[in-house]
């Protein structure tokens, strides 16, 4: 099967719409970010990031398209005239690279979002990969177009669920806000919280529903990060675990192993390969 068969199979067992809108294959993410996608598929290895070392990993298995939840050449829409422009040392190297080792690079974002089958309908394929990953998938209990899982759970602390997820996604450690005491029954994944959101309607959530646990993409240290510090300072059952925006949504990529024999409808050799923490704590 060539790479562009692997795509087109890919992008037809998801939803294929988001908010209500069909993905236009023009304007989406979704894109071939390097190499020749009209070439035999040798092996697939999926990742969040196809950093160096998912690149090299991927030769030794000898797989020669990497699926990929973000961006390859650190910019938004993968632009690369900057980077030939200024003869950036380390753009030359990673295509070098690439172009030594013949693999293709895909961008999986918004059609994976836009959901995988799940019982009669589809559900968001990242989200549900972590809550698949970890553990979780008897607990959830909504999942919104905003990317959001809610789950209800057996009561736990933060402290327990820092530990399931060091283990069951192979990270190192992840920064912590609030109580860690806290008897937490409503775990929260919430997105993306940072300068220029609104937090209002997220902290008036927390409250209103009782929601115990947050786990966002983005986590600045303002608005909801300071409400939920001072909560945890009056000894309500609130705290974030902001393991980074990378690691929380890993375990998606991971998950496609699972289904993917059935959207390509033939079996290809496809392994997760994690890109790791994005920081190394000292």
């Amino acid at each position: 099967m060539l790479i562009s068969e692997v795509i087109q199979n890919i992008k037809d067992y998801c939803k294929g719409s988001w908010a209500g809108h069909k993905i236009d294959d023009a304007t989406t993410r979704d894109k071939i970010l390097y190499g020749d996608p009209d070439q035999e598929c040798t092996g697939i290895v999926t990742t969040i990031y196809a950093s160096i070392d998912v690149i090299k990993k991927a030769h030794e298995l000898g797989a020669n398209f990497i699926i990929a939840h973000e961006a390859l050449l650190w910019n938004r829409g993968d632009k690369r005239d900057w980077l030939e422009e200024a003869q950036n040392k380390t753009y030359l190297a990673k295509k070098k690279l690439l172009d030594d080792y013949n693999i293709c690079v895909w961008r999986f974002h918004d059609y994976i979002h836009s959901g995988i089958p799940y019982k009669d309908d589809y559900i968001d394929g990242i989200f549900y990969g972590l809550a698949k990953v970890t553990g979780w998938e008897n607990y959830v209990i909504s999942e919104d177009l905003a990317g959001a899982v809610y789950v209800e759970c057996e009561e736990t602390t933060p402290k327990k669920v820092a530990e399931q997820i060091k283990k069951t996604w192979n990270i190192s450690g992840m920064k912590a806000i609030g109580n860690m005491d806290a008897k937490v029954t409503k775990i929260l994944v919430c997105g993306h919280v940072q300068e220029g959101g609104d937090s209002n309607s997220l902290i008036t959530r927390v409250d209103k529903e009782d929601i115990n646990l947050l786990l966002p993409l983005e986590l600045i240290d303002f608005t909801l990060t300071e409400y939920i510090k001072d909560s945890g300072q009056l000894g309500f059952d609130k705290a974030i675990l902001a393991p980074g925006h990378f690691n929380l949504e890993e375990p998606g990529m991971k998950y496609i192993e699972a289904w993917i024999d059935d959207a390509l409808k033939e079996h290809i050799d496809t392994t997760y390969v994690q890109a790791g923490d994005m920081y190394t704590y000292l």
